[in-house]
């Protein structure tokens, strides 16, 4: 995660937010709450959860899944754009965490929406995929471990639909993935994640340098024989 798109200064940022967003109430208090955090640097940025919420608006997606909770910030824009009925499944190992989401969620009037498990994220996904959850995600938001980036893709690929998206954060991690110097496990985990989706043709790709790199992904359907 991170608070902020790079390459913007104080006062068009400003602007930004004040023209460029519109933020439920509890949205921006919760926002404002994790800031305050030790671990705040962690949250999306405004302007991706708002990215986020109109995708889930536009492509009238009603199930999501979010790998990689935290405070709820982004779990909250997306389930504020949910339709009626709409649900979103989100995953973190840090109870306290979330916890301090959920007071907003309910603030918002949409906490209903909002279910939330606890553990290990591969074993959460392991378990929505043995209750056959199988191609019945709208929507894919990884946001979690960085080194297991592949591992949340696999997990992801089966279950969203065909011509569901995958939304991927943290492509860009501060530049590093662009820097050979940096042979952190981090950097090169990214690394090897953003090869991989550039050269899966299944995968229609966008990458956008929006808060610390965000990647979308669509799962192409099969559309006759010699479709990848």
């Amino acid at each position: 995660m991170s608070p902020r798109t790079p390459g913007l200064n104080a006062r068009l940022r400003a602007y930004l937010l004040e023209v460029g967003l519109r933020e439920h109430p509890a949205l921006r208090a919760l926002r404002e709450v994790t800031d305050r955090l030790q671990e705040g640097g962690m949250r999306s940025s405004a302007e991706q959860a708002q990215l986020l919420a109109f995708l889930v608006e536009l492509t009238g997606a009603e199930r999501l899944l979010e790998i990689g909770c935290f405070s709820g910030y982004a779990t909250l824009a997306m389930a504020l754009a949910l339709p009626p009925g709409g649900r979103i499944v989100t995953l973190d190992v840090n109870a306290d965490w979330a916890e301090i989401g959920r007071r907003y969620w309910r603030q918002a009037g949409v906490e209903d929406r909002i279910e939330l498990r606890l553990g290990l994220a591969l074993d959460s996904l392991d378990a929505l995929l043995a209750e056959g959850a199988r191609g019945s995600f709208d929507l894919v938001y990884i946001d979690a471990d960085k080194k297991r980036y592949e591992d949340y893709l696999d997990r992801a690929l089966g279950l969203v639909r065909p011509g569901g998206l995958i939304a991927a954060d943290n492509v860009l991690w501060h530049g590093a993935v662009a820097d050979p110097e940096d042979r952190s496990r981090q950097a090169q985990a990214l690394r090897r994640f953003n090869r991989r989706v550039h050269d899966d043709p299944r995968l229609a790709l966008c990458m956008l340098p929006v808060g610390d790199g965000l990647t979308l992904l669509r799962l192409r359907p099969r559309t006759g024989p010699g479709q990848p």
